[in-house]
């Protein structure tokens, strides 16, 4: 029986700017506007899934902007923000519920170690591994920023959930082979072929359903 048939993961991986916080906010407000905001942060995502080997995550921003009509110093002023990102209402709830159960967690984000240092405090959780593009040398969906956390974890994929907050993770994680549930919390289009989720839910709650074991 498979991991997600039985209702239990030994770990769950997540996406940490989309799938457990509202980071879109964040943007909007330094683009001074949802609908700029929300142009850039596409522009970014397209380019991170087609960048591969680790450049700069602001050098990244900073091309978005311009791509899309906005100034490429507004990279800046996001990485100087990152204080102000705020976790989506539930995952502190959803997240202690995981580490009550002694599921193991761990971060796996696209961006660089500073910024995940204070993206990770935001959540408000002691994660047991975190992994960056910028220490993996990758940018996801590269398989091998998840291939680190797991191997960090000392984990097999098919005992691990990944929590994906943009479909462009789907294309990673089913190289992989690491089950993945999309917290598609603002409603993104996925990407052209993207493959599918086991689960897809604008919530993190559902969560705790495929996670926690069967009573």
């Amino acid at each position: 029986m498979s991991p997600s048939a039985e209702g239990k993961f030994d770990a769950v991986l997540f996406d940490l700017l989309t799938a457990l916080l509202d980071s879109w906010a964040l943007w909007n407000l330094v683009a001074a506007s949802p609908k700029a905001g929300r142009k850039w942060r596409a522009a970014y995502l397209r380019r991170t899934y087609e960048t591969g080997a680790y450049r700069p995550y602001e050098t990244l921003v900073a091309e978005a902007a311009a791509e899309v009509g906005l100034s490429p110093t507004l990279a800046a002023q996001l990485a100087a923000r990152y204080g102000e990102l705020e976790p989506w209402p539930e995952v502190r709830e959803v997240l202690g519920a995981l580490r009550h159960e002694r599921v193991r967690m761990a971060v796996v984000t696209n961006c660089s170690e500073k910024l995940a240092a204070t993206a990770v405090a935001a959540t408000g959780i002691d994660f047991d591994v975190v992994v960056t593009a910028e220490r993996a040398g990758f940018y996801k969906p590269d398989p091998r920023p998840y291939e680190m956390a797991l191997d960090e974890l000392g984990l097999v994929p098919s005992r691990c959930l990944f929590v994906a907050g943009s479909a462009y993770d789907l294309f990673g994680t089913s190289k992989v082979g690491l089950p993945t549930y999309w917290h598609d919390r603002i409603g993104m289009a996925p990407p052209r072929n993207a493959p599918e989720p086991i689960a897809h839910h604008r919530s993190l709650y559902p969560l705790l359903e495929l996670v926690r074991p069967v009573e």
